[in-house]
C-alpha cells in the first residue's frame, strides 16, 4: 500500500525535460527585466529542486508529503478603485459562495470586493440584527454602512482605529442567548474598535464573504498602518520572481512566450492531482478575454493564470493572519504558527530557518528566510503537517501486559479471496493480512489426496492450497511487519492421520517460532506479547492432560463447524445450551502443540469465573457475542480482563460481510475476526484502529478495562466515572483534487462533494455529522463547516471523514480516512482520503483544523435553547453508591468530602480559563499561547501607549499593567489574576487532596477478596449481592479515576504556566526573566496555606462585556 500522498516523478516529466533542456552552458537564467534573479528552485511532488542540478527530476523527497502543490498570490499590490457603484455579477457554472466569480487569492483581490462592498447584517447589543451595505472608502481609511439612521459621517468606523478583527462567535453579543443559534459560526466576525474595545458584530450569508473582509481588515490593521499608502502595483514580489524564472527557464528560445502544452505540463509538474483540462481551459479563457486566443503563453498570462489556479484562499487567508507583512512568513512568524497554532513544543527559529529551506521554492526566500504561499502551502502538505501523530508510527504502548489486555488484529477466512460461496482460496490473501499487521489468522484444513492436509472454506474445494504451502508462506511473513506473537486459529477437520501429518509439517517448518512451553500453574494471566515476541502460537483443541492415548474424543464448537454443519446429522450431536456440538477425535501429537490458546465450549460467565483457565479461550459467534454484550455487559467485560475471547462473524454472512468490530471491543473482546477480502466502513474501522500502535497488530485496551477492580459498562450512555470527557472541535475547510468516483458516469466530470465527519466508540459517543455540498467541485472546494463532538472514552474512539459525491440518483463514495481518537495531532492539518479497497489517493485530501478540550465554551449548559449558569449548588459531583454493606459503606462515606475538594480545584481552574479566554476573544479551544498573543496584539495595535508586562521572577507569573488601561483590558488583567490564584491553589493543594482518595481507594481494596463472603453475611444474596458487587466496583473505579484526574489537571496547570512564560518571551511581554526554565515544573518549594475552595463561577458576571456600538 502507498504512502499517503504518494506521486510519481513521472507525473512532472514533461514540465522537468523542458527546464533541463533550457539548463543549457552559457544561460544565466536571470529575469528580463529582474536583474539580480537567477536561475530558480522548482517545487515537484512536495520537494525541492535545482534547476541546474544535472540530477533534476531523478529524486523525491520524503513521500508523505507528495502531494499536491497549490500556491500563491499574484503580483504584490492594491488597485485603488474610486467607484462605489455595485457591478453587475455574472453567472459561472464553477461554484463560488462569493457573490462573484472571482476567486479571493490575493490581498489585491480583497481589497476590490471590500471597495467594491456587500449586503450584511448588523447585530445589536440587544440581539437584534439590521441589514446594512458595508463597504470600503477609497482612501482605504474608512469603513461606512448603508443606510443607517445616523448621519452619514457617524455610521463609520476609522481603520486605524480597529484593534482587531475577530472570526467566529467570540463576543458577548453573538454568544448571546438569542442569536447562538440562529447562524454558523463560519458566518459571523467582529471589529474590536476604540480605546475602550467596543466591538461591531457582523454576520455575512457566506463563510467566503467573512473571511475576505476578515483578511482584508488584518491587511490594513496591520500592513496599511505602518504604511499610508499601498504597495505599488508594479514592485515585484518574491513569488512572481521565482514563477517568472521558471517560465523563463522554459521559453528556451528565447521568444518571450511559450506553447500551450509546455505551459500546462509546467503548472500540472508543480502541482500533482490539479487536472489537464483545468489548466487549459484556463489559458484559453484568458487568451480569448485578451483577444489574443491562439497564440503563446507570454509570461504576464501565465503568471496570472499561476496565481489563480495554484493559491488555495483558505491558506492565503491564514498566511495573512501570521504573517507581519502580509506576503510572506519570516523565521518569528513561523515560530509563532507552528508553536502557537500547530502545538509543537521547543520550537526554535533555527527550526524555522530549516523548514523554509526544505519547502521555499525560490532561492530569494530561502536566502532571506521567507516562506511564501507556496513554500507554505507545501509545508502545510506535508508529513509535518500531517492529522496523524508520527509518534503513533512506531510501537509507543506498553508491551508487557497480559495478553489479554490487548485488541489483536484478526483475520477470518484469510484464504479467501471474495464471499464464502463462490470464493476461490489464495495462498496471496494470507501474505496480503500478514503484510496490513493481522496477528490472528484463521486456518480451515481439511483431508487432501496423497493424505496431505488441504486448505480451503466453505464451497471453494476447487481451489484448495497444500497446508504445508499455506505453513510456508506463514513462517516467511509472519513477523515481517509485526515482531509479536502470531496466533494461529486451527478449525480441524482432518482425520487422525492426517492430524499427525499437521503436527509434522508446523514443527518442520514453523520449527524454534512455534511456541511449545506449557502454561505455569502458579500465574494467573498470559504472558505478555514482549515476552512472546517471534512467537506463533496455535489455538485449538486440546486433550485432557491425562489422556495417555495416542488419540482421544473432543466437541467441535468452532465456527469451522457452522460451515458444515448442513453435512452433519443432528444424532451425531451433542446438546448444550442449545447448541449442537460434533464430535471429533484429535490425535495427540497435534494436541501438544496446542499451549497458551486452548479452545474450549463458553457456558455461562459464572462458570467461567470459576473454572476457566487463564490459558483456555472461547470464541463466540457475533449473535451469541451481541447478546452477552446487550444483556450482561458488565460480566462480558470482566471476563475479558483474564481470558482471551474470540468473536467470528455469523455464517449467514455468506457474502463475507463484516460486522462493526466497535460492538465487540466496547466489551473487551481481543480478537475479533474480520474478512479482510471485503472492504467497506467495518474494515476502514478495524485498520484504522490498528495503525494507533506501529501497525504492529496490537492495541492495549483502555486502563478502566484492565483494571482488576474497576466498573465499565459496555452499553454506558454517559460520562464515565474517572474518565475525563474530552470534546473534539473539528472544522473541515476544504478538499483537494476529489476525483470522480470510480465507475461513475454521471454529470460527466463534475464532482458535488459533501463530507461527513462520524465518530465511532462507545454507544455514548457514536455520532455523525455532514458539511453542506459543494456544488461542482472537485478540485478545491470550500466547506468552512465547525462540529463538535463529546467522546466519552477516548481511549477507545476513532474518527473517520467519508467523502460523497451529492447525486441525484444516489450518493457514490469518493474516499475516507479513519483515525484513532488518541492519535489526532491538533492544528492545521492535512488528511489523506483512501480509496474503497483501501488505497491512498494520489494528491487528494482534505484540509482540516483540530482542537481538543476538555471544556464546551463558557461552561454552559443547554436547556431548552437557553443558557444556564451553574452555580455552586448546580455543579456535578462523582459522588460513591451504597453497597448495603455497613463497615465497606462507611469508608467510602469518609471519602465524599475529598470527592468534592477533587471536582472544586478542577472545575474552578477550568472556569476561570475559559473566562480568561473568551474575555481575549478566543474559544475555550485556544490555548494559553494564542491568549498571550493576542494580548500583545492588542498591545501593539494601540494608539495609547500601554504597557503590560508579564513578571516571570516568581513561580506563578503575574500579568501587571503601567498606567491607565480601557476597561476591557482590565478585566481581562482581572480574569489573568483569578486564572493563576485558582492554578496556584490547584498546584499547592493537589498532592495532599490525591492522597486522601488513594488512600481511600487502597483501604477499599483490602476488602475485595472476602467481599463476597461479608455480603452473604450481612444477609445479601441473589440481585443485591450482585449489586453491591457492582457498587463496590463504581467506588473503587470512582476514587482511581478521580485522583488520576486530579493528577492529570495538576499537570495541566504547571503546563499552563510554562506556556505562559514561552508565549510571554516570544511576545516580548517578559519581565525580570525566568525563575525556572520553561522546561523544569513550575511548583513554589513551600506551598502556602489555603482556606476552604470557593466556586469560580462558569461565565463572567454581565456586567464584564465589553460594549458595542448602535
Amino acid at each position: 500500500m502507498a504512502e499517503p500522498g504518494a506521486v510519481s516523478d513521472a507525473l512532472a516529466a514533461p514540465m522537468l525535460e523542458f527546464i533541463a533542456e533550457a539548463a543549457s552552458p552559457g544561460r544565466d537564467g536571470a529575469r528580463r527585466g529582474c536583474p539580480g534573479h537567477g536561475a530558480e528552485g522548482l517545487f515537484s511532488n512536495g520537494g525541492y529542486k535545482e534547476l541546474s542540478s544535472p540530477g533534476v527530476g531523478s529524486r523525491s523527497r520524503d513521500t508523505s508529503a507528495e502531494r499536491n502543490q497549490p500556491s500563491g498570490n499574484p503580483p504584490c499590490g492594491i488597485m485603488k478603485n474610486s467607484s462605489k457603484q455595485r457591478q453587475v455579477r455574472k453567472k459561472t457554472v464553477s461554484f463560488s459562495s462569493m457573490p462573484s466569480d472571482r476567486k479571493m487569492n490575493s490581498t489585491a483581490a480583497c481589497m476590490a470586493f471590500m471597495l467594491e462592498g456587500c449586503e450584511m447584517k448588523k447585530v445589536r447589543s440587544n440581539s437584534r440584527m439590521y441589514n446594512r451595505y458595508f463597504l470600503l472608502d477609497p482612501d482605504l481609511r474608512w469603513l461606512r454602512w448603508e443606510p443607517s439612521k445616523k448621519d452619514s459621517e457617524k455610521a463609520k468606523l476609522e481603520i486605524k482605529s480597529i484593534k482587531e478583527v475577530r472570526l467566529g462567535k467570540k463576543t458577548p453579543v453573538l454568544r448571546s442567548n438569542g442569536l447562538s443559534d440562529q447562524f454558523p459560526d463560519e458566518c459571523a466576525f467582529s471589529i474590536i474598535y476604540g480605546d475602550n474595545y467596543e466591538s461591531l458584530d457582523l454576520v455575512a450569508s457566506t463563510a467566503d464573504v467573512v473571511s475576505t473582509w476578515v483578511m482584508g481588515l488584518r491587511y490594513l490593521v496591520s500592513y496599511g498602518r505602518h504604511t499610508v499608502g499601498v504597495v505599488e502595483p508594479s514592485q515585484s514580489s518574491v513569488r512572481t520572481s521565482w514563477i517568472g524564472s521558471v517560465f523563463e527557464l522554459a521559453d528556451i528560445e528565447r521568444q518571450g512566450h511559450i506553447d500551450l502544452f509546455r505551459a500546462t505540463q509546467i503548472i500540472k509538474g508543480l502541482n500533482p492531482g490539479m487536472r489537464e483540462s483545468r489548466i487549459e481551459l484556463k489559458f484559453k479563457e484568458l487568451q480569448k478575454a485578451k483577444d489574443c486566443y491562439g497564440e503563446g503563453i507570454d509570461l504576464d498570462t501565465f503568471v496570472e493564470v499561476y496565481c489563480e489556479l495554484c493559491t488555495r484562499p483558505e491558506i492565503f487567508f491564514l498566511l495573512v493572519q501570521f504573517s507581519s507583512n502580509k506576503e510572506y512568513l519570516d523565521s518569528k512568524d513561523l515560530m509563532l504558527f507552528v508553536e502557537v497554532e500547530q502545538g509543537v513544543e521547543g520550537v526554535t527559529e533555527e527550526m524555522c530557518r530549516e523548514i523554509v529551506h526544505k519547502y521555499e521554492p525560490s532561492a530569494e526566500g530561502r536566502d532571506r528566510g521567507y516562506l511564501s504561499i507556496d513554500g507554505f502551502t507545501h509545508y502545510l502538505l506535508s508529513s509535518e503537517c500531517h492529522i496523524f501523530d508520527p509518534q503513533h508510527k512506531r510501537v509507543c504502548q506498553d508491551m508487557t501486559q497480559p495478553l489479554s489486555h490487548y485488541y489483536i488484529n484478526s483475520s477470518h477466512n484469510a484464504s479467501l479471496l471474495e464471499d464464502h460461496y463462490w470464493g476461490s482460496s489464495d495462498i496471496s490473501s494470507y501474505v496480503r493480512a500478514l503484510r496490513m499487521g493481522c496477528r490472528s489468522l484463521e486456518v480451515v484444513v481439511w483431508d487432501g489426496p496423497d493424505c496431505e492436509p488441504v486448505v480451503y472454506v466453505g464451497s471453494s474445494v476447487a481451489s484448495q492450497l497444500a497446508f504445508s504451502k499455506v505453513l510456508d508462506v506463514i513462517n516467511q511473513y509472519a513477523f515481517e511487519s509485526s515482531e509479536y506473537p502470531l496466533i494461529l486459529c486451527l478449525v480441524t477437520h482432518c482425520s487422525v492421520p492426517q492430524q499427525r501429518v499437521m503436527a509434522q509439517h508446523m514443527k518442520k517448518i514453523l520449527g524454534d517460532k512455534l511456541h511449545t512451553e506449557h502454561p505455569s500453574l502458579d500465574e494467573h494471566y498470559l504472558p505478555s506479547p514482549e515476552k512472546l515476541k517471534g512467537k506463533i502460537l496455535l489455538k485449538g483443541k486440546r486433550l485432557p492432560p491425562d489422556t495417555q492415548d495416542s488419540e482421544g474424543e473432543v466437541t467441535d464448537e468452532e465456527e469451522g463447524l457452522e460451515m458444515s454443519r448442513r453435512m452433519v446429522s443432528m444424532d451425531e450431536k451433542d446438546q448444550l445450551n442449545g447448541i449442537g456440538y460434533k464430535r471429533l477425535r484429535l490425535c495427540k501429537e497435534l494436541s501438544d502443540l496446542v499451549t497458551l490458546c486452548k479452545s474450549v465450549q463458553f457456558r455461562d460467565f459464572e462458570s467461567s469465573k470459576r473454572e476457566q483457565k487463564y490459558w483456555e479461550i472461547c470464541s463466540f459467534n457475533e449473535v451469541d457475542a451481541n447478546r452477552f454484550a446487550n444483556e450482561f455487559p458488565e460480566d462480558f467485560v470482566c471476563y475479558n480482563k483474564r481470558f482471551l475471547s474470540r468473536v467470528f462473524p455469523t455464517p449467514m454472512r455468506i457474502d463475507a460481510s463484516n460486522m462493526n468490530p466497535q460492538d465487540f471491543w466496547k466489551c473487551g473482546c481481543q480478537i475479533v475476526a474480520m474478512n479482510y477480502q471485503t472492504p467497506g466502513l467495518m474494515m476502514d474501522l478495524n485498520l484504522g484502529w490498528f495503525r494507533q500502535n506501529g501497525n504492529c497488530g496490537y492495541v492495549l485496551r483502555p486502563a478502566i478495562m484492565r483494571e482488576e477492580v474497576s466498573y465499565f459498562s459496555a452499553n454506558a450512555r454517559d460520562s464515565l466515572p474517572g474518565v475525563s470527557a474530552q470534546l473534539l472541535h473539528i472544522k473541515v475547510i476544504s478538499g483537494q483534487n476529489l476525483p470522480k468516483p470510480r465507475g461513475s458516469a454521471a454529470k460527466g466530470d463534475v464532482v458535488e462533494p459533501y463530507i461527513y465527519v462520524e465518530i465511532h466508540g462507545i454507544p455514548a459517543d457514536c455520532a455523525e455529522q455532514r458539511t453542506k455540498t459543494v456544488s461542482q467541485n472537485g478540485d478545491n472546494p470550500i466547506f468552512d463547516e465547525s462540529f463538535e463532538f463529546q467522546i466519552n472514552l477516548p481511549e477507545l474512539a476513532v474518527l473517520r471523514f467519508v467523502v460523497l459525491d451529492d447525486d441525484y440518483i444516489g450518493d457514490e463514495f469518493i474516499g475516507q480516512y479513519t483515525i484513532p481518537f488518541e492519535c489526532l495531532q491538533p492544528g492545521y492539518r492535512h488528511v489523506p482520503l483512501q480509496s474503497l479497497t483501501g488505497e491512498f489517493l494520489p494528491n487528494t485530501t482534505l484540509f482540516v483544523h483540530v482542537a481538543i478540550t476538555n471544556r464546551r465554551g463558557g461552561g454552559k449548559a443547554h436547556k431548552r435553547g437557553l443558557s444556564v449558569r451553574k452555580g455552586r449548588k448546580a455543579r456535578e459531583y462523582t459522588s460513591t453508591k451504597t453497597t448495603g454493606i455497613k463497615v465497606v459503606d462507611e469508608l467510602f462515606r469518609a471519602s465524599t468530602q475529598p470527592l468534592r475538594e477533587a471536582t472544586d480545584l478542577r472545575e474552578n481552574v477550568q472556569n476561570a480559563m475559559v473566562s480568561f479566554k473568551e474575555l481575549c476573544g478566543l474559544t475555550p479551544a485556544a490555548n494559553m499561547k494564542q491568549c498571550i498573543l493576542t494580548v500583545s496584539s492588542w498591545l501593539l495595535n494601540s494608539e495609547r501607549s500601554l504597557r503590560v508586562t508579564v513578571d516571570l521572577s516568581e513561580a506563578y507569573p503575574t500579568m501587571e499593567a503601567q498606567g491607565p488601561v480601557p476597561e476591557l483590558l482590565r478585566k481581562v488583567l482581572t480574569a489573568y489574576d483569578t486564572m493563576i490564584q485558582t492554578s496556584r491553589t490547584l498546584i499547592e493543594s493537589a498532592d495532599s487532596v490525591y492522597c486522601k482518595l488513594t488512600q481511600a481507594q487502597r483501604a477499599g481494596l483490602d476488602f475485595h477478596e472476602d467481599l463476597h463472603r461479608i455480603g452473604a453475611k450481612e444477609g445479601l444474596k441473589g440481585r443485591k449481592l450482585q449489586k453491591a458487587m457492582e457498587s463496590y466496583a463504581w467506588n473503587i473505579t470512582v476514587l482511581k479515576g478521580q485522583a488520576d484526574l486530579l493528577k492529570h489537571a495538576k499537570g495541566e496547570a504547571v503546563d499552563t504556566l510554562r506556556q505562559i512564560q514561552c508565549a510571554a518571551h516570544s511576545c516580548g511581554l517578559a519581565k525580570n526573566g525566568a525563575s525556572t526554565s520553561p522546561a523544569s515544573p513550575l511548583l513554589p518549594p513551600h506551598p502556602r496555606p489555603h482556606g476552604p475552595l470557593h466556586t469560580i463561577p462558569e461565565t463572567e458576571p454581565p456586567d464584564t462585556e465589553p460594549s458595542t456600538p448602535h
